[in-house]
């Protein structure tokens, strides 16, 4: 009974849980249905395929270069008091905003411009919800609360997706593709601000910084000083390493999962059909990983994902059939919750709680640096050997090196 009631999630961990379902329907939108919308408004434009793939790849180096340069800064001004949910909110706004826009634009350089707004004031939205994991629960709580979020967030992603897709294929009321497509914009956006109202309403922020009369020009001596604390600090700072290694294999192999699956021949319908697939395995999963790693520690349950994720590199570089492709999905969807939900909360236990959003921006930092530098030995392996399965092997040895790096951590 004792142990039931432990597990169970109060009102505030509740309505933190929440916000991830909301705004993963967005993270669904970006991997998704939003490349593919701007690749038809380019293509109405006289836009080349091979210049398109550039201009969305450079928003995305762009939108990574400037994450890394902002999220330390706005982390460390919202730890002071009354600061994290102010920011949080208003970068909340020019989300859903920017994804209005989004819904009503048919220009393609429009709709470029404001979608790197959109994936800004999201990544930013991220820092400072990922930081309030601090604010909601305990240390001995969150493996179990951060994992539901990454759970619950898998389903939430999966029901405006899939209303999307429905009405993308079915073009009721006379409706166009496109029309469809922009509609199924809304939804996610309507979802979302939904979602987010609990936040809103019941959590707070329980840790901070007192304000003082030099509040802004100290955040950048404090900057200083956290940079300084983070090599000082040889546990936080061989996990982030290692933490930027394997999240960065984790990473790729989502956002380029569909790439590599076209390129071995697998169809688009069973590679959308697989998406979904994992997104619904990851659900179970990663709850299961947060009671897990509540027994047997979650720096044990994230080297065990590591050497999962290992494998499945190996099985990815031999894959040539539909089927090996649905199996390579379920594998992921069992690891990517669970390496995920427990990286975010062993970090949450390890840095002070005063200071969690600026810590967590320095956390995004390497989380987006590995979204970039992953699908680029990926790229460089297929220009130097005309095919991208040697970059497969490339992501095991970053897996590898993470996994030392978290022994070296635990050591420190």
């Amino acid at each position: 009974m004792m142990k039931h009631m432990k597990e169970k999630l109060n009102k505030t961990e509740i309505s933190w849980i929440l916000y991830d379902v909301g705004n993963s329907a967005f993270a669904m939108l970006i991997s998704t249905t939003i490349p593919i919308f701007f690749q038809s408004l380019a293509a109405g434009a006289s836009i080349t395929e091979a210049r398109t793939s550039g201009l969305w790849a450079s928003v995305t180096a762009i939108s990574v270069l400037i994450l890394a340069i902002l999220s330390p800064i706005l982390g460390a001004i919202a730890d002071y008091r009354g600061m994290k949910k102010p920011i949080f909110s208003t970068s909340l706004c020019i989300s859903i905003m920017a994804l209005l826009v989004l819904s009503f634009t048919e220009h393609w350089l429009v709709f470029l411009i404001v979608f790197v707004i959109a994936r800004l004031s999201y990544s930013a939205c991220n820092v400072f919800y990922d930081s309030m994991i601090t604010d909601v629960t305990t240390d001995d709580r969150m493996d179990m609360v951060s994992s539901h979020g990454f759970a619950w967030g898998y389903i939430g992603s999966c029901l405006p997706f899939v209303a999307g897709i429905i009405l993308i294929f079915t073009c009721p009321f006379g409706l166009s593709t496109a029309q469809a497509t922009q509609i199924s914009f809304l939804i996610t956006a309507v979802w979302w601000v939904g979602m987010t109202v609990p936040l809103l309403k019941n959590v707070k922020q329980t840790y901070y910084l007192e304000r003082s009369d030099h509040t802004f020009t100290h955040v950048f001596k404090r900057l200083g000083t956290t940079f300084q604390k983070l090599k000082s600090e040889k546990k936080i700072l061989f996990f982030i390493i290692g933490y930027f290694c394997y999240i960065d294999g984790v990473y790729t192999i989502i956002s380029l999962s569909t790439t590599y699956g076209g390129e071995v021949g697998i169809d688009s319908t069973s590679m959308i059909l697989a998406l979904l697939v994992t997104q619904i395995v990851a659900f179970p999963c990663a709850i299961l990983s947060g009671k897990l790693a509540q027994k047997y520690g979650s720096l044990k349950l994230i080297r065990f994902f590591i050497l999962c994720y290992i494998g499945i590199c190996l099985f990815g570089y031999q894959l040539d059939k539909a089927w090996e492709f649905w199996v390579l999905a379920i594998a992921v969807g069992m690891c990517q919750g669970g390496i995920q939900s427990l990286s975010r909360a062993y970090y949450g236990k390890l840095i002070p709680k005063e200071e969690a959003s600026e810590y967590f921006g320095f956390f995004d930092i390497f989380g987006k640096f590995a979204d970039f530098f992953g699908p680029l030995i990926v790229a460089i392996c297929a220009f130097l050997f005309g095919t991208s399965t040697y970059g497969i092997l490339a992501l095991a040895l970053l897996f590898v090196i993470g996994f030392l790096f978290l022994r070296k951590s635990e050591k420190a």
